[in-house]
């Protein structure tokens, strides 16, 4: 079987608890709800049926405009049905606090799972501990009520358009799954359904050297395409945390520190195929570098996380491995005379490729768990690429730059090992923070801001970080204006899990006055969705609804994902 390999993993992870309820929550559609709903007089009758007389029926018209209607008649209901907790609050709507999210719980028909037995084989699974795997993410806080019902996993294209043909048949939802790395609740399924893992289509479909772009399955791994690339003399350069994979590395929009020089997914991908909810199978372009024909449809897919199709085919642009390289490290007094280098770099024009900001407490993390002893002060940390020469002279102007701000103890290494070793410390920064707090987890925020509002929105955080009784840090991709903390919690601890919303509340709020978003490359989920009517608008937010209707009628692609439920045409 396909899965004793995932079994194997599982009895082994430290990771896995079975405190889980089976206990299954249900909710009323958004509109119908006007009061608190008794969900355990309410659970059997919704059980029952996967079409009882308050499940909305979703209805488009020609010209796409979408209505929800109870089977009964009593009227339209424009708005999806809700994540309501027993207070009528809505989880992941606007100002929610809470972060256990709810769903709609039906059973899956049995129809449907002997459906999937046919198109998957051996290929799927209704174990428990690998249903629970598969429904709380490794690296995030959330959580949901349900976990899946049925874990697939489909090897083709075809395949997976067979699967979400049956689901849509069904109406049963759909969460595309890949590398598990995502930290706002992307993959989680409050209603339950079918989880799709992605992480068997892993194939290199085809290489094109003189073109600089290859074709891959979503499953394969970023640093996985990085090794088949190198002798090649060409790498991807987008480079997130370690497991991402590509799919899962479109489906967020994410970038990385090499950002600031390469630009994000929304820029390193040419083309897709993507399977839509009816289990059609599109491709959003062709192979050219550039093209102005029709919609992007290409750029309408890239950070829809899972709500508007699974994506089965990637084509992406290439770059070539850099002749020379340079990174170079500095100390400052304060976390603002580092960002204000950082800002003063990039106004030079110099082509960075990498400058990233620790502050004292993630460098204190990073002395701690790798047994390093670096200064803790907030860190600048740089990459400067081209020819020998071209990489010195970047590094000179930029010594020159850090010396005016306060900047001191700044080195340089050149040597492959040293470098590599310099960067490995940055991307495990995360883990490294549990070092200080090994039974903690960790609230991370992503915002990010027009670069010459960085510096003020850091500081003012920082205060604020420092005064906390939680341990925070701060880590920027300083060169594009984005920038993350850590808040460590304790999540036994309500007031604990409360003082890190604040702080992410805080920090939210202040990059939304600042022009900036509540998300530069860690995406929605069900983590940021309270944050976008501020920062999008209504108007947008109807919009981005309608598109999700209009391609999902039946609303079964990751849903509760992106859009808040208050959010009503």
């Amino acid at each position: 079987m396909v899965f004793s390999s995932w079994m194997s993993r599982l009895r082994s992870s430290s990771k896995l608890r079975h405190s889980f309820s089976h206990k299954q929550t249900t909710s009323l559609p958004a509109c119908l709800a006007a009061e608190v709903v008794d969900f355990e007089h309410m659970r059997k009758p919704f059980l029952s049926s996967w079409a009882g007389p308050l499940l909305p029926l979703l209805l488009a018209s020609s010209a796409g405009a979408l209505a929800f209607q109870s089977s009964d008649n009593n009227g339209p209901s424009y708005c999806q049905a809700p994540n309501l907790d027993q207070t009528s609050k809505r989880i992941g709507g606007k100002d929610s606090t809470d972060y256990l999210v709810k769903g709609s719980y039906k059973k899956v028909p049995q129809e449907l799972i002997e459906e999937l037995k046919v198109i998957c084989k051996e290929n799927m699974t209704m174990d428990y501990d690998e249903r629970y795997f598969h429904g709380k993410p490794q690296n995030s806080f959330h959580k949901a009520v349900n976990i899946p019902d049925v874990i697939v996993f489909p090897r083709s294209e075809e395949v997976v358009s067979k699967i979400v043909a049956s689901c849509n048949k069904y109406k049963v939802p759909i969460v595309p799954y890949g590398g598990a790395t995502s930290i706002e609740g992307h993959t989680l399924s409050p209603s339950g359904g079918v989880c799709i893992d992605m992480t068997l289509m892993k194939r290199v479909k085809s290489l094109n050297v003189k073109d600089m772009d290859v074709v891959v399955e979503p499953g394969i791994g970023w640093m996985e395409l990085n090794e088949y690339l190198e002798p090649y003399g060409l790498f991807f350069p987008l480079d997130p945390g370690p497991g991402a994979t590509i799919g899962g590395m479109c489906a967020t929009r994410c970038s990385g520190s090499l950002a600031v020089r390469y630009g994000t997914m929304r820029e390193n991908v040419i083309n897709l195929k993507v399977v839509l909810a009816n289990g059609e199978v599109v491709k959003t372009g062709s192979r050219a570098r550039k093209s102005a024909a029709g919609y992007d449809l290409t750029r309408l897919m890239i950070g829809s996380e899972g709500t508007l199709g699974v994506i089965t085919e990637i084509t992406l642009r290439l770059q070539k491995i850099p002749q020379h390289s340079v990174v170079a490290m500095c100390n400052f007094p304060t976390i603002k005379d580092a960002a204000d280098v950082a800002i003063a770099t990039m106004l030079t024009g110099i082509q960075v490729s990498r400058v990233e900001l620790l502050d004292e407490v993630q460098v204190r993390a990073i002395n701690l768990a790798n047994g390093k002893n670096l200064p803790e002060a907030p860190t600048l940390m740089f990459e400067f690429i081209g020819t020998e020469a071209y990489s010195r002279e970047q590094t000179l102007i930029v010594q020159k730059i850090a010396s005016e701000h306060n900047g001191s103890d700044f080195v340089f290494a050149e040597d492959p090992e040293a470098k590599k070793e310099l960067w490995k410390i940055r991307k495990e920064a995360l883990w490294a923070c549990f070092a200080m707090e090994p039974n903690f987890e960790a609230m991370i925020t992503d915002v990010c801001v027009p670069l010459s509002r960085l510096a003020d929105l850091i500081s003012r955080s920082k205060q604020e970080l420092d005064s906390s009784s939680l341990v925070c840090t701060v880590i920027a991709h300083a060169g594009d204006g984005n920038f993350h903390t850590v808040v460590l919690f304790d999540p036994n601890q309500e007031e604990q899990r409360k003082e890190a919303e604040r702080l992410n509340h805080f920090m939210v709020h202040a990059a939304l006055d600042m022009e900036g978003t509540c998300t530069g490359e860690h995406g929605v989920g069900t983590g940021k969705m309270k944050y976008l009517e501020k920062e999008m608008g209504m108007e947008a937010l109807k919009t981005m609804k309608r598109i999700k209707a209009a391609l999902d009628p039946n609303d079964i692609m990751n849903p509760g994902k992106i859009i808040p439920p208050h959010v009503c045409f």
